[in-house]
């Protein structure tokens, strides 16, 4: 009986063992794999700055920051006289790039209690807008409704330039020049840009704070930042130290480009006056993604986006643009137009990528397509299509016309 016994404990324990065996070894497919950052193509940045030099500009450059550190390319002059190469450490005027460093002070003051994103703007500047519904937000979302001054001003490129390229406006003037047009739209109901927003963005700010909008750039973003080669010298009209001179292009097909690096840029003022460089550029917007300049909620506000076109790949939020490019990967930052440059500075939303371009021209618009394509080469890297694929090629922004900061006839 005890050895019956044991044989059948023996045989019962069996089962028993071996569900308490070692768990197998997880499969390949257990741990999720993280795509890689694929590599900049830098050719591919090249080859889009010299695109924009084949459609009218006399030169451009970018500067690349990523994990694996600082990457520039350059093309063509930054100076038509004496022929000086462009240069990636020459200063430019960012134009409507500007308007993030505006919306990153507003937003701050917002963070101290200072402004509410949601009250009329009516009540920080009383009287001056003719609706009380047209709030903070919808300035910095460009759903307010107010009319760009600047179509009107600039109808006629060069001569629209050259009358303002000396003036000095205070921002009621520019305000006046918006109002004196019928609104765009009902305040909140539809995304349509406008310089005039911008300058109610100034004026909120100087009016809060009681001092101007330079003195805010400067202790706000530029000295934190140590940002060495960015200003605002309204209205002093030369760009101190190297810099790229910037060449408008008439609306006159054939007519000689003119040099239009010195002026106030006074028509522009808290919505496009700031001068900069690609080295602090890419600081600037990779510390705004990293959380060095807002906090989480007020981050989190500027970078919630609708779009602005029907591609959905376009969006904007609070003075804040998104891209959303061929390979998934999505970029924040502003495009910038003003006579005689344009000029990209994006990121990405974890701030480990940052890329800045500037091409020396104006009112160019194939110029200004040509340019975008450098996010498309930094960000996504080389194209590569699968053997045999016939599957239509997605729309990029070199191929997609560039939004417009500044209405141009060519």
């Amino acid at each position: 009986m005890s050895a019956t016994l044991i044989a059948a404990l023996a045989g019962g324990l069996a089962p028993t063992t071996a569900a308490f065996a070692a768990p197998a070894a997880p499969t390949a497919t257990a741990r999720p794999t993280i795509p890689a950052t694929p590599a900049p193509d830098m050719d591919g940045v090249t080859a889009a700055l010299n695109a924009a030099m084949a459609n009218g500009a006399p030169g451009a450059m970018a500067r690349f920051t990523g994990p694996d550190g600082v990457r520039t390319r350059t093309a063509g002059v930054r100076d038509r006289v004496s022929g000086e190469a462009m240069d990636t450490r020459a200063r430019f005027r960012i134009g409507s790039v500007s308007k993030t460093f505006s919306s990153v002070v507003l937003l701050q003051l917002v963070d101290e209690g200072r402004l509410e994103l949601d009250a009329p703007v009516n009540r920080y500047l009383p009287g001056l807008l003719p609706d009380d519904r047209i709030t903070v937000r919808h300035l910095l979302t460009h759903r307010s409704g107010l009319a760009d001054y600047t179509d009107a001003m600039f109808a006629q490129t060069v001569p629209g330039f050259e009358a303002v390229r000396n003036r000095v406006f205070t921002y009621q003037e520019l305000v006046d020049l918006s109002l004196a047009q019928p609104r765009t739209t009902e305040p909140g109901v539809a995304y349509k840009y406008s310089n005039a927003n911008f300058v109610v963005v100034g004026m909120l700010i100087e009016k809060t704070t009681g001092t101007s909008i330079a003195q805010q750039y400067e202790r706000r973003i530029i000295a934190p930042l140590r940002l060495r080669h960015t200003s605002y010298v309204h209205p002093e009209t030369r760009i101190s130290g190297t810099h790229v001179r910037g060449y408008l292009h008439p609306d006159e097909a054939g007519a000689p480009l003119v040099d239009s690096t010195e002026q106030t840029a006074s028509w522009a003022q808290s919505a496009g006056a700031v001068i900069s460089d690609p080295a602090d550029l890419n600081t600037f917007t990779t510390a705004l993604m990293r959380g060095r300049l807002l906090s989480p909620r007020m981050l989190d506000a500027m970078t919630t986006v609708t779009p602005t076109d029907a591609t959905q790949t376009r969006f904007y939020g609070l003075g804040l643009r998104r891209y959303d490019l061929s390979c998934g990967t999505q970029v924040y930052g502003h495009t910038g137009t003003v006579q005689g440059f344009y000029t990209y500075a994006f990121a990405t939303r974890d701030g480990r990528r940052a890329l800045s371009a500037m091409a020396n021209t104006s009112n160019r618009g194939a110029a200004n397509t040509a340019l975008g394509g450098t996010l498309e080469a930094a960000f996504c890297g080389k194209k590569t299509a699968p053997a045999g694929s016939s599957t239509k090629a997605p729309r990029t922004l070199s191929t997609l016309p560039a939004e417009a900061d500044l209405r141009e006839r060519r």
